[in-house]
C-alpha cells in the first residue's frame, strides 16, 4: 500500500503565542510544517516556560517573512494544503503609549477609540509586486492593517495559489477596554474573505481569552474571565454584547492549536468555529492521539 501523502500547512504568526502552539499539533499529526514570521524561529522563553528550543521544533520549517510583502513569503504557500493566519494584534501603538505614560491619556485615548483608522490600500485590488503600506501619516500598525488587510492579502496570496483551506484566527469578541476597531476589523475580515473567495475553504476560528501556564500573567485574565462567563451564563447571555470575550469561557492555548489542525483535516468543517465547537474539535483530536 502506497504511503499516505503528508499535509503540508503555513502558519503564518508561527513564532507567536498561539502560532507555535499550532505548528506543534500538526507536526503531531506529521504534517510538513512551515512557519512563517518577521524573526523566523520564536524567542522560546517568550512562547514557552523555557529557552530551550523543544524537540518538536526541529520538524518544523522556520522562515522569515513579512506578512505586508507577498514577494517574501509566496513562495513557501506553493503545494500547501492549508495556510493559518495568527497575526492579528490587541493593543494599538496609541494605547500602549497611554498605558506606558508616553503620551497625553486624553489625545493618546481619543486616537486609539476613534470611530476608524486607516489600513492598507484595498488588498484586493493590489497590483502584481505591489506591497501593502501603512495609511496612517505615522505609519502605525492599525487594527485595519493587521487584523483584516494582511488578512486578506494572505488568503488571496493562497487562493492564488490553489490552497484548499484558509484559516483565520479570529476573536469570540472584543471587550469593554478595546475600541470596537478590534472585533469590528476581525468581522469585516471574515466577511471578505468568505466572499470573496468561495473556492477556497474558509475557517474562522473564535476563542475567548487564551491562556497557558508559561505567561503566567494569562493565569489571572482567565480566572477573571472564567467568573465572568459563568456570570454571564446565569444571566442568560444577557451581557454578552458588554462583555465581549470577558463573557466567553477561556481556553488553554494548546486546546485552540489542536482544535486548528482537527479542524484543517477535517473537510466538513468550514466557516466560524465558536467555543463549544473548538472544545469539541479539541476533544476528537484528544482521543485520535490516543489510539
Amino acid at each position: 500500500m502506497a504511503a499516505a501523502v503528508k499535509k503540508k500547512i503555513v502558519v503564518c504568526g508561527g513564532s507567536g503565542f498561539l502560532g507555535s502552539r499550532v505548528c506543534k499539533a500538526a507536526v503531531a499529526r506529521n504534517w510538513d510544517v512551515t512557519a512563517v514570521s518577521r524573526s523566523g524561529e520564536p524567542q522560546w522563553q517568550y512562547v514557552t516556560a523555557s529557552s530551550t528550543p523543544p524537540s518538536w521544533s526541529k520538524s518544523v520549517q522556520w522562515e522569515r517573512a513579512d506578512i505586508l510583502k507577498p514577494s517574501t513569503y509566496d513562495p513557501f504557500l506553493s503545494g500547501a494544503d492549508a495556510v493559518v493566519h495568527s497575526m492579528g494584534i490587541l493593543l494599538e501603538a496609541d494605547y500602549k503609549r497611554v498605558i506606558s505614560g508616553r503620551e497625553s491619556p486624553i489625545r493618546g485615548l481619543q486616537r486609539a477609540f476613534s470611530a476608524t483608522k486607516m489600513g492598507s490600500q484595498n488588498p484586493l485590488e493590489r497590483k502584481e509586486g505591489e506591497d501593502l503600506e501603512p495609511q496612517e501619516k505615522d505609519g502605525q500598525i492599525t487594527y485595519e492593517l493587521m487584523n483584516r488587510d494582511s488578512a486578506i492579502l494572505l488568503a488571496r496570496e493562497s487562493n492564488a495559489q490553489k490552497v484548499s483551506s484558509f484559516v483565520y484566527i479570529s476573536a469570540a469578541g472584543g471587550a469593554p477596554i478595546l475600541p470596537a476597531r478590534y472585533i469590528n476589523t476581525k468581522r469585516a475580515a471574515e466577511s471578505t474573505i468568505s466572499k470573496s473567495f468561495p473556492d477556497m475553504r474558509s475557517i474562522f476560528i473564535r476563542p475567548g481569552m487564551m491562556y497557558d501556564s508559561s505567561r503566567t500573567i494569562t493565569l489571572g485574565l482567565a480566572a477573571a474571565t472564567t467568573v465572568g462567563s459563568m456570570f454571564n451564563g446565569l444571566t442568560g447571555g444577557v451581557l454578552s454584547g458588554f462583555m465581549g470575550a470577558g463573557g466567553v469561557k477561556p481556553l488553554k492555548a494548546d486546546v485552540v492549536a489542536e482544535a486548528i489542525i482537527e479542524a484543517v483535516g477535517d473537510h466538513t468543517i468550514k466557516g466560524v468555529v465558536e467555543v463549544p465547537k473548538i472544545e469539541a474539535l479539541a476533544t476528537k483530536a484528544w482521543r485520535r492521539g490516543m489510539l
